[in-house]
């Protein structure tokens, strides 16, 4: 079983970057599933769960009971908005001007939203040549996009200027405890659904999701499998977890949902000894998921989001006979992306299982 998690030493150091005194008390603020309870009723003023769907033909193809949890359901098409809601709304009445952080598309639009929703004004920073389909989303809120640096981790770089410059609360993609617990809500939906779960696969950028699952999941029932999977061309949380500490790595691939260059303090902590495995995948092979979701689930998925079918195939041997959740993360895909991707023979045919 996990314990909640306190971040005395981290929550100090927000404090100070964000130059407003104390707007959320992080010195002493958990993650656990007592909070994440509590974050269930914040999020479902917004929100409803999720379909849990359980496809025939993927279990057929894995050889185990395949559950889909469909987060690209979500108003903004993405897990993270669950996560944007429960932070907007302990921050909403702390006397802040607003908000800014930094993304690649889905955290940023999850603030944007959130705010839209809750009255915060919100400032986003996306790196140049990001995806126009996220851009537009973000924009579309009200929100101020801010298009800087070539990389998630260069976009970062003119967040704490904005913070200080305008007097925003700088929220961290990933070291966000309110960020993880609302997150985290999505994982009560799924154990609820399948009590006698065996293993859950989905995507890691920043770590706040499977920090979330594994302190949902663990927290009930321990024996639960929770594996992760990565592109090999961002594999930084990856290569955090093989070497027990955050490393920084390169960050090269088309897939939104992955593209970050180091792992992150606070969910590298809860994930880096819990996971039971760790798949990476090829520019390649997401392309591919992303296929295989439209022959097999007809859903129209990013990357990251249909990662999680070539990370099952990967898995066969060990998923053999389990029930099995994958996460379908989010939808935001460009065209560009969906174009070469149903362009695969496997998005016709599907994946003959040997």
């Amino acid at each position: 079983m996990l314990r909640p998690h306190f971040f005395g030493e981290l929550g100090v150091r927000f404090q100070k970057s964000n130059k407003q005194g104390i707007m959320i008390d992080h010195k002493r603020y958990p993650i656990s599933c007592t909070e994440v309870l509590k974050a269930r009723s914040v999020v479902y003023d917004y929100l409803i769960p999720t379909c849990l769907t359980r496809y025939e033909n993927l279990s057929s193809l894995i050889d185990a009971e395949i559950f889909v949890k469909h987060e690209n359901y979500n108003p903004t098409g993405s897990f993270k908005i669950r996560g944007g809601i429960n932070l907007m709304h302990h921050l909403k009445n702390t006397g802040i001007n607003g908000v800014v952080t930094f993304s690649t598309g889905n955290h940023g639009l999850s603030i944007a939203q959130s705010a839209a929703w809750l009255g915060v004004e919100a400032s986003i920073v996306v790196p140049e040549n990001n995806n126009p389909v996220k851009n537009r989303s973000i924009s579309s809120t009200g929100a101020t996009l801010i298009e800087a640096g070539k990389t998630f981790e260069e976009a970062s770089a003119i967040v704490d200027e904005l913070s200080d410059k305008e007097n925003l609360y700088c929220v961290h993609p990933a070291n966000e405890p309110h960020l993880i617990n609302g997150v985290g809500t999505e994982f009560i939906e799924i154990i609820e659904a399948v009590s006698d779960l065996d293993a859950v696969i989905l995507p890691i950028g920043t770590g706040s999701e499977a920090a979330a699952a594994l302190t949902v999941l663990k927290s009930i029932n321990p024996d639960i499998e929770v594996f992760a999977v990565q592109a090999e061309s961002s594999s930084a949380a990856f290569k955090s977890w093989k070497a027990g500490k955050i490393v920084s790595s390169a960050n090269a691939t088309f897939a939104g949902g992955f593209a970050t260059g180091t792992a992150y303090e606070v969910p590298f902590e809860i994930y880096k000894d819990n996971l039971a495995g760790f798949v990476v995948l090829s520019e390649e092979e997401i392309y591919e998921g992303i296929a295989l979701a439209g022959y097999y689930t007809h859903n129209f998925l990013e990357g990251a989001g249909a990662s999680t079918i070539m990370a099952a195939i990967k898995l066969k041997r060990l998923l053999k006979g389990k029930k099995v959740v994958l996460q379908f993360s989010g939808c935001n895909a460009s065209p560009d992306e969906i174009n070469k991707a149903y362009s695969s023979r496997l998005f016709s045919e599907g994946l003959i299982s040997k």
